[in-house]
């Protein structure tokens, strides 16, 4: 069930007149309704949730929560008036203070067990404004800034004000008040050169610079293709580029490559049967837990996951569940299924998620789909190439009834396993009948 948030730009400014003669803000107002009758195209948009809020001071700028009416939401939309200042920073810090009400009682973070994608509330916010200056009771700025402080209880355990399933896409009218001399030219719609271009980014959005009325629709349409479940993750390569496969011809590259750090989305999808995404394990926290420290360490929103391009072989055992995530198109999807190498993956890793190393141990791989169509987050039980072998011992040579030997390196790998990946003991316990070993 996403949660769509309409931030409109409600300064005076926008009462400036395009040049078939409607204000900014009617044309804010209806790109709004436009993208809602795209959406509803969707058999899955009965679940979306909508929210209207403008630049405006709280509680004022809220003109509809996500339990309105369609007709309620509808009719503040249209009543909506230009006549404030462009106060973009303080407007999305409201946006996301109202997203992360809930959260902390939900418990959908779960500060300190690990991030685990399944857990989410997907949010898309589409900011419409002017990019004029930023101005505020204040004076004018030159950059974006959102107020530090929050009445939130509990977000300080987040560095930024937003969460790794809330993305921000903003449409920047650019249209003029004179109509075009030549032809307008085709092609994709650039991103656009105001502050709050840079805030999209960070999120895993972007920004559009819409200059007619064309161009609008085809933004809308691509906002309305953007409403994917899942997480956004920063994935960061460590240690040396891969070795040339066979047949690829080695080009000596100075300089950081675009695949080598990107911030994309991993698509987490609900189950067919339940329409709820599910699934095993988490996504390591980049601390070791501490039973003694009275506070969490604060996390920043979009976890890092560090890639090694070392090739290893993809390991699964039997009956030993994972998870797997289909990593959203970027250069580094481009550049794996470019190697054309759908045998082989690299493990991934978390700094600072271990009790020794900087690194961490691996808690997963990437791995290029067999027919090459996809790149793949599997993220298996942590420390997986040390458990694996010994459950698959155990199973196969032990047949269920473990040597000392065997309880010995279980009772190692125990030491090396955060204590939140409660889910290894669960399993040894459903299938090995050796709950007393793990404890």
């Amino acid at each position: 069930m996403p949660v769509i948030v309409f931030l409109i730009d409600t300064s005076a400014s926008m009462n400036q007149r395009s040049y078939l003669g409607t204000t900014y803000l009617d044309v804010a107002k209806g790109a709004v309704e436009t993208f809602l009758k795209l959406r509803s195209r969707d058999s899955t948009s009965r679940g979306d949730r909508y929210m209207l809020v403008t630049f405006e001071d709280p509680p004022a700028a809220i003109k509809a929560g996500w339990k309105e009416t369609h007709n309620t939401f509808m009719e503040k939309l249209r009543n909506l008036q230009a006549a404030g200042l462009t106060t973009a920073g303080p407007a999305l810090r409201t946006v996301f203070d109202l997203l992360n009400l809930n959260r902390l009682v939900s418990g959908i973070d779960n500060y300190g067990q690990g991030r685990i994608p399944f857990f989410l509330e997907p949010a898309i916010v589409v900011a419409i404004t002017d990019g004029n200056k930023l101005a505020s009771t204040g004076g004018v700025q030159d950059e974006l800034h959102l107020p530090l402080t929050t009445p939130l209880p509990g977000s300080e355990l987040t560095k930024e004000p937003f969460r790794w399933d809330q993305r921000l896409f903003s449409l920047v009218l650019r249209i003029p008040g004179h109509a075009p001399l030549g032809p307008e030219a085709l092609g994709s719609v650039p991103s656009d050169d105001s502050p709050i271009t840079a805030m999209c980014e960070v999120t895993g959005g972007r920004s559009y610079s819409v200059f007619s009325h064309r161009m609008l629709n085809q933004c809308l349409e691509s906002l309305v293709q953007k409403i994917q479940s899942g997480v956004v993750i920063h994935f960061e390569k460590t240690g040396p580029d891969p070795l040339p496969t066979e047949g690829e011809v080695l080009e000596a590259k100075l300089g950081p490559q675009p695949w080598h750090c990107c911030r994309r989305l991993i698509y987490v999808r609900p189950n067919p049967k339940t329409g709820v995404p599910v699934g095993h394990w988490p996504i390591p926290e980049s601390f070791w837990p501490d039973q003694n420290s009275p506070t969490l360490p604060s996390r920043i929103a979009h976890p890092q996951i560090l890639f090694s391009c070392v090739d290893s072989e993809p390991v699964v055992v039997d009956k030993v569940p994972f998870d797997k995530y289909e990593l959203e198109p970027s250069p580094l999807t481009q550049y794996i299924l470019e190697r054309k190498s759908p045998h082989i993956c690299w493990q991934v890793f978390v700094r600072n998620s271990s009790k020794y190393g900087d690194l961490g141990l691996p808690f997963g791989y990437l791995k290029a789909s067999t027919a090459l169509s996809c790149v793949n987050l599997f993220v298996m039980p942590y420390n997986y190439p040390v458990l694996l072998p010994l459950l698959d011992d155990l199973s196969k040579v032990h047949k269920l009834k473990p040597s000392l030997q065997w309880r010995q390196s279980f009772e190692s790998y125990l030491k090396t396993m955060p204590l939140y990946y409660s889910g290894v003991r669960d399993f040894i316990h459903c299938v090995g009948r050796v709950c007393f070993y793990v404890y």
